[in-house]
């Protein structure tokens, strides 16, 4: 008949409980780390998709801008007897240049000529 130990484990015993309960806490901590992970995946993700539907808008609402001012613009004022209407042509330069069509320099340039 073996004997039997009674009470506290061995080494053994003890040494396999240890290995237990690290793989369980490493298989946890884990699995934590990857829902986390994948938590601010999807936030980023949502972030970048609302920035994308934000940008859409403010284009949108450029484009409608500048078809307005373009169809306003010829009606508003209308060249005196032949020549050229000043303002008209300056508001034309400013909005090429607000467009990032004109550099600074080119726009003054193309200032200068028109008024002088």
């Amino acid at each position: 008949m073996p004997l039997r130990r009674m009470g506290r484990p061995g080494l053994i015993g003890m040494a396999a409980r240890t290995a237990v309960v690290a793989g369980t806490a490493t298989a946890v901590s884990g699995s934590v780390q990857r829902h986390q992970q994948q938590k601010a995946q999807d936030q980023y993700e949502q972030q970048q998709y609302e920035a994308q539907q934000q940008q859409a808008q403010m284009n949108a609402a450029a484009q409608q801008a500048v078809a307005q001012q373009q169809a306003a613009a010829p009606a508003a004022a209308a060249p005196a007897a032949g020549g050229t209407d000043v303002v008209a042509e300056l508001q034309k330069l400013a909005a090429l240049k607000e467009q990032g069509i004109l550099s600074d320099a080119e726009f003054a340039a193309a200032k200068a000529k028109l008024l002088g």
